[in-house]
């Protein structure tokens, strides 16, 4: 996938969890993420963290902390 599907993606499901009431945002969205994207995508997203992160939003970095990354 293109670092720019990925972040496009990510930030969608950033935006959706903003919605929802509740601080517990960045956990909501690593368990989107968790159980909906494969382990590459979850590789690339973490990679792609580590890299600066450009263009993702501040949730989606901050929930990077409890997304499961394959070894």
């Amino acid at each position: 996938m293109t670092p720019e599907k990925m972040t496009m993606m990510a930030n969608q499901i950033a935006t959706f969890f903003k919605s929802q009431p509740g601080d517990d945002q960045p956990s909501r969205i690593a368990a989107h993420i968790n159980d909906f994207w494969d382990p590459r995508m979850r590789a690339q997203l973490s990679e792609h963290v580590a890299q600066g992160g450009a263009g993702l939003d501040p949730l989606v970095i901050a929930a990077m902390a409890e997304i499961r990354v394959p070894a």
